[in-house]
């Protein structure tokens, strides 16, 4: 890992850099792929799976029996293990739920807002070196408790042409039939335009590689709405003297691992913890099975020293994390004062593992800058706001010449009529 001794604010956006690709050196392949989907459905599904993933399936629709058996391969302790998370998940988000907002905004005229379930979603569920099983109850659990009517999930397959037996049984225990052996590029856009086999669906969830990532944001133009836009994973660790460097070693290896495009941070008022931390993670290192991995992911790390509590606070905000960890005497100073970050994890201990799988928060966050902007998926994401108003007959009296005055401003004389037609029958 680099380590960078007090920046000045000017070399700020140089240090932050993220070590991923720009639309640009991606765009043409994800429309490309989104082109022959659109014009060919199934038949491009197929050759890209092919392409890409290595298997020519016959179907790519996962049967009962393929659950059945993947039901039976996951022990009985990991199984234990999921039910715990997804309880945990479910009571966070549950209580997420919001009733009812009624109000009289002035005599006789009455608005109120509901929530509807959005009601087709596409889930997006990683695959790859590490099959992302955790992410079907982040995803799952909340588009259950809000409602939502057909919930599909796409994941890509293994070289056998299967999905993960953890992947399986995670979406039978929160009630989804509907999944699909699609991942990558071509996954996106079946959600996005439907084929014979994928259901078009009216939002798309779920992280993924800067390929998936520009492949949801390519959806939007076609009328789909998605989550956010969730590429690599990042952590930035906020630490000071008081912290012990074995556990943030932990930490930053734990988001490492995830990818070679991810990246880690610690931000320190200490130059001893940045010495220690840098020790730490080479020993961790050694030891893990995807070191290749988490190598690489290291290499686009950075140790960086700051001189004080208000500087790292400052540069913190500036980087936006997607997950922030707070290992600091002062910790109140940076849980009042973070304004960008996806999920914030306070203490020894509280490892960034803890929201990836169990606490009940949810792991689909911002990457990239974007929690400047957008929320992690919470129950919301799965739900519309719709207003409504009725108004009496001395409600339309009461606002009604506001109204006429108003449109005829604006020059929009139909506005106006709509209300003095109405005004001229009361009066």
């Amino acid at each position: 890992m680099k380590i960078i001794n007090n920046p000045n604010r000017e070399s700020w956006s140089e240090v932050l850099k993220r070590p991923t690709q720009t639309v640009g050196d991606i765009e043409a392949t994800v429309t490309e792929i989104f082109t022959k989907v659109s014009e060919t459905g199934d038949v491009a599904i197929k050759r890209f799976t092919k392409k890409f993933d290595g298997i020519n399936l016959e179907s790519n629709v996962v049967t009962p029996n393929e659950i059945e058996l993947a039901i039976q391969q996951v022990p009985e302790k990991l199984q234990k293990a999921i039910r715990l998370a997804k309880q945990n998940i479910e009571v966070f988000h549950t209580a997420q739920k919001t009733s009812r907002t009624a109000i009289e905004t002035a005599k006789g005229v009455q608005c109120w807002q509901e929530k509807r379930p959005i009601q087709k979603v596409g889930l997006y569920i990683p695959g790859g070196t590490a099959p992302l099983f955790s992410t079907v109850l982040m995803l799952a659990v909340p588009a259950q408790i809000a409602g939502c009517k057909d919930i599909v999930l796409c994941s890509p397959p293994n070289k056998e042409g299967i999905l993960a037996p953890e992947i399986l049984f995670a979406a039978q225990l929160c009630g989804i039939t509907k999944i699909i052996k699609v991942g990558g590029i071509q996954a996106i856009a079946g959600l996005t335009f439907g084929t014979e086999t994928i259901p078009q669906v009216y939002k798309i969830f779920g992280p993924g590689n800067q390929f998936v990532t520009v492949a949801k944001q390519l959806a939007t133009k076609y009328g789909v709405a998605i989550d956010m836009p969730a590429g690599p994973s990042e952590l930035l660790v906020v630490a000071d003297k008081t912290a012990n460097a074995s556990y943030i070693a932990s930490d930053l290896l734990s988001q490492a691992e995830h990818g070679a495009d991810s990246q880690v941070i610690l931000v320190s008022t200490s130059k001893r913890l940045i010495d220690e931390v840098s020790e730490e993670v080479a020993i961790q290192l050694e030891v893990l099975p995807r070191k290749a991995i988490a190598e690489k992911a290291i290499a686009n790390s950075k140790l960086i020293f700051v001189e004080n509590d208000d500087k790292a606070l400052e540069l913190i905000n500036e980087y936006g994390p997607e997950h922030f960890i707070i290992c600091c005497e002062n910790e109140d100073l940076y849980i009042d004062g973070i304004k960008n970050a996806g999920s914030v994890f306070i203490g020894d201990y509280t490892p960034e593992s803890a929201g990836d799988y169990a606490s009940g928060t949810n792991h689909t966050l911002p990457t990239n800058g974007f929690s400047k902007a957008y929320s992690g998926v919470n129950l919301d994401s799965f739900l519309k706001s719709m207003t409504f108003q009725k108004i009496s007959k001395e409600g339309l009296l009461n606002i009604g010449e506001a109204i006429e005055l108003m449109a005829e401003a604006e020059g929009l004389q139909a506005h106006k009529n709509a209300v003095t037609i109405r005004l001229k029958d009361l009066k």
